[in-house]
């Protein structure tokens, strides 16, 4: 049976595709995606939790429930989209859960589209959004100082908490340092509207957010 119609029978993947947007800035799916602040979610129907590729950082929790056998099957990934802390207490995962079952079908109707089973499903291009800030080369290219981030994380392990659980504040452990430093910097040039946020990166040079990248890219 071909993809598509796989897809039809769980929802509305046109839609889904819409709806994935609110997953896109951490998530990526389709042809070239890559592990980024979360795992890419091709081939995702059928995966082990905690599996996708060498390197990637995963909670503890992602990696205990991989090693108890959880499998992303239909139920699995539906029920992990209504809320997933419930399904994984110690996931990293910052989202609160879809709490309508059609817009919970119709991504995973999009997602099925990239699962490789059956095979020789063509991967459209990626679905991740585009980068929020455009920065030059050099200042992507720093590298961070992981000491002197860790000297100047105390500020923000006061709302961010380092063992990457979360209480209502994002997770900042684990990033990759790419992803940490555009965040800092679309709240440096007030492109993301948390005022806080702005204040706090306002302050910090180019070298200091590259430090604190270092720090929390590695942080344990």
């Amino acid at each position: 049976m071909a993809a598509p119609a796989l897809a039809d029978e769980i929802g509305d993947a046109e839609r889904g595709e819409e709806i994935f947007e609110l997953c896109a800035g951490c998530h990526e799916v389709g042809r070239g995606a890559e592990n980024g602040i979360g795992p890419h979610l091709n081939g995702i129907f059928g995966r082990n939790a905690g599996s996708v590729a060498e390197g990637f950082r995963y909670s503890e929790g992602l990696k205990r429930a991989g090693a108890d056998g959880l499998v992303w099957h239909l139920d699995k990934l539906d029920a992990y989209l209504t809320h997933p802390k419930l399904l994984v207490s110690d996931t990293r995962m910052n989202f609160d859960g879809l709490e309508e079952p059609q817009d919970r079908a119709d991504v995973l109707a999009y997602l099925r589209i990239y699962s490789d089973n059956p095979s020789n499903i063509p991967e459209a291009d990626p679905t991740a959004l585009p980068a929020e800030v455009e920065l030059p080369e050099d200042i992507l290219a720093l590298v961070g100082d992981a000491e002197y981030g860790e000297y100047l994380s105390s500020e923000c392990k006061t709302c961010h908490q380092a063992d990457g659980n979360d209480d209502g504040i994002p997770s900042i452990t684990n990033w990759p340092q790419e992803d940490f430093v555009m965040a800092m910097h679309a709240y440096k040039r007030k492109i993301r509207p948390h005022p806080v946020m702005q204040m706090m990166a306002g302050r910090l040079s180019d070298e200091e957010i590259a430090a604190l990248a270092a720090y929390f890219r590695d942080i344990e």
